[in-house]
């Protein structure tokens, strides 16, 4: 650890029991060891009812989990965790959190008892100097993150840590914050944003919810977005008040969309995107996914 690291980390001493020492603090930031770069997902989660049900997202996500090298931890940046400012989970067990209604009881059962990491926590806090991150100890696991987590890694025997998204923020902000946290990539952390790119749950046709339709307009802003992440054109991703009626419609409220945003932002040249689950359900609605990973 060099001074400023310990300088960084000696001003969470209050927050730490008083018998810690400087080589527990060491531990803290060097668990996490350098390993191959880890790849960067952006999951469409859609309806929490993919946590308990089978079909063919469920499928792809459980294909992915098969393939994936084995992370050291996640990091999770979901849709459902909006904080005025930036707050990753530091507690050593997160709770599990069922943050929906309405739906039936089975998925209330649903516990996601993955350990939390207040190492990762920290390392995260460490990494970004655009502002000051907090460490939450109230948080947990939302559906965003344990929905699709779960069906990655069923053991849930992998460290996982949320991220919050600054609803007082633009677009720019989250996708130059993403950037301060890439280091991670480098030392086994799976950095996962979890929402949807088209979501207009307002507009939802329920009677087509298990169906693969979508709008006119949602068919529009999904290929053209997918056209802006290929190509590369990140700018437009994130000017994407700007690109029209169909965006407006699919992203009448940014949380789902801007977990897409701190996942574009991780890419580096040369690496290649591959897309997966590219469908729409309920017509306003995709469940379009990515994956970043080295060639």
């Amino acid at each position: 650890m060099n001074r400023k690291q310990f300088l960084k980390t000696r001003a969470l001493l209050p927050l730490t029991p008083s018998s810690m020492n400087l080589t527990d603090l060491n531990k803290m930031t060097s668990t996490l060891s350098n390993t191959s770069k880890m790849p960067v997902l952006f999951l469409g989660h859609g309806s929490p009812m993919n946590a308990i049900e089978e079909n063919e997202f469920v499928s792809a996500f459980k294909k992915l989990g098969e393939e994936l090298l084995r992370p050291n931890a996640i990091l999770c940046i979901s849709a459902h965790w909006e904080t005025k400012g930036t707050f990753v989970t530091a507690m050593q067990s997160p709770r599990t959190i069922h943050d929906f209604g309405g739906f039936p009881q089975a998925l209330f059962d649903v516990q996601y008892p993955a350990p939390g990491s207040p190492e990762l926590a920290l390392e995260t806090k460490n990494s970004i100097t655009k502002t000051e991150v907090g460490l939450d100890d109230k948080w947990g696991l939302d559906h965003g993150a344990w929905s699709v987590i779960s069906h990655l890694y069923p053991n849930a025997d992998i460290p996982v840590i949320q991220m919050s998204i600054d609803y007082s923020q633009p677009p720019k902000y989250h996708y130059e914050l993403a950037k301060e946290i890439s280091s991670l990539r480098q030392k086994g952390v799976l950095i996962i944003g979890s929402g949807n790119m088209v979501h207009n749950l307002r507009l939802v046709a329920w009677e087509k919810l298990n169906e693969h339709y979508a709008f006119d307009w949602a068919t529009e802003a999904n290929e053209k977005m997918k056209s802006y992440i290929l190509s590369g054109d990140h700018q437009k991703l994130i000017d994407f008040r700007s690109q029209g009626k169909a965006f407006d419609l699919a992203i009448p409220t940014p949380e789902h969309y801007l977990p897409l945003l701190y996942t574009l932002a991780l890419k580096e040249e040369n690496e290649k995107i591959t897309l997966f689950n590219d469908k729409s359900v309920g017509g306003s609605m995709s469940m379009t996914s990515l994956k970043i990973e080295s060639n």
